[in-house]
């Protein structure tokens, strides 16, 4: 008998809600040359810092007005990025 697989749980920074890491999405901070792109991860094994959204507008903001993305990647967020995020969030509704 196959013993049942760990699903591997992650928190949104948005709703604080712990779900399961496939149902939400990774944005990444790459650490390279010292500056680091903020960047949608699709395939989620990119290097560098994480952080999970779910994939919704309203936790999607909610992050980004408390703050809580860039706090989760330790890096100031230029107010372009978090538009053409948005963008790649809404269009993965």
């Amino acid at each position: 008998m196959l013993k049942p697989r760990k699903v591997p749980m992650r928190m949104c920074v948005g709703c604080r809600e712990m779900k399961p890491k496939r149902e939400l999405l990774r944005i990444v901070r790459s650490v390279q040359n010292g500056e680091g792109e903020v960047r949608w991860d699709p395939v989620g094994k990119a290097p560098g810092r994480g952080a999970y959204v779910c994939p919704d507008r309203i936790c999607f903001t909610k992050a980004q007005k408390a703050r809580q993305l860039e706090r989760a990647l330790e890096h100031a967020i230029d107010p372009q990025v978090f538009k053409q995020l948005l963008e790649e969030i809404t269009a993965h509704e």
